[in-house]
């Protein structure tokens, strides 16, 4: 049976194996995306970002299971650092959920961010059209820490869910450097900790002074791994998706992150057709070897090479 007809029906295996043949650009994999992509988009999608060690992995966890009871069908993708030599995600699949990957209505996997030209992969971005053709209610996308992936996850979740903690640094930082700007939703996790109250503080004054005219994102207090808050989180994230689709917001956010995926595609396209032709010629080697002996600057070099994409 066609894979593409097999992911329609339900079939684990063909999402998986799509979501591989996408990390690999398999021609065959565009393609099923391309012929099938018309019955996309019924899939809600919500970022999750956050300091490194906020426990993201295990509200994540604790989302999706307040969702399954729902009767809810999801689909977790956990952005891992990409190793530099092999190009495969780090962490691999994340053990803390393991026993939700026993349950056949969730689908686990790990991305790594090669992104060819740095941020999250073209393959992240096909991962989540699968796991929504795979039939997913809620796709969650959780990157590791705060950094060029945390503002990347903006142009590809409806909604973005902050994880802050109590008495942390980064945090702190992430406030006034206005990272939290990209954040829809907040949760303090870890709230039976001293410096909660603070913390939620903190985040509400900063909102008096960056707040948008319609919406105001909500601060919710949690404890992932005593499960306490996770109901009320839920309903916030919620409340959120009910705003976007009441007042038009979903399409033009929609709209402005398939624009970028669009601009992404044509400069990786661009840029792999220029250095492949750059590596023919052994024109790339050349100008490194020119370079280094200050023979030729990089910016002449950039224009040389830039030269190629009008060569017939």
């Amino acid at each position: 049976m066609d894979i593409g007809k097999r992911l329609l029906e339900g079939d684990t295996r063909a999402c998986a194996r799509l979501i591989s043949m996408l990390e690999n650009n398999d021609e065959k994999a565009i393609d099923t995306i391309k012929n099938l992509f018309h019955k996309t988009g019924k899939a809600y999608v919500i970022g999750i970002t956050g300091s490194p060690g906020s426990g993201k992995s295990t509200l994540t966890d604790r989302l999706t299971k307040a969702l399954r009871k729902q009767g809810k069908k999801v689909g977790i993708l956990a952005i891992d650092p990409t190793s530099p030599f092999s190009g495969g995600a780090i962490l691999g699949d994340r053990i803390r959920m393991s026993d939700l990957a026993l349950d056949k209505d969730v689908f686990i996997r790990s991305m790594g961010t090669r992104g060819f030209l740095g941020g999250i992969s073209k393959a992240t971005w096909g991962a989540v059209k699968v796991l929504d053709l795979y039939g997913c209610d809620y796709i969650f996308i959780e990157t590791v820490g705060v950094g060029q992936s945390e503002v990347d996850i903006v142009k590809m979740a409806d909604t973005v869910l902050m994880v802050m903690v109590p008495n942390m640094g980064d945090d702190i930082q992430a406030i006034k450097a206005g990272i939290m700007e990209i954040a829809d939703v907040f949760a303090i996790n870890k709230s039976d900790l001293d410096g909660a109250d603070k913390t939620q503080t903190e985040i509400e004054m900063n909102l008096d002074l960056n707040e948008k005219k319609d919406y105001r994102p909500p601060v919710q207090q949690v404890s992932a791994l005593k499960n306490d808050g996770i109901d009320i989180l839920l309903e916030k994230l919620e409340l959120h998706k009910k705003y976007l689709i009441d007042t038009g917001e979903l399409h033009k956010i929609r709209r402005r992150n398939l624009r970028v995926e669009i601009v992404q595609l044509v400069e990786e396209e661009l840029l792999k057709l220029i250095m492949d032709r750059a590596k023919e010629e052994d024109l790339l080697d050349e100008l490194a070897e020119k370079v280094a002996r200050r023979e030729e600057n990089p910016y002449s070099a950039k224009e040389k090479i830039i030269l190629l994409i009008n060569k017939e």
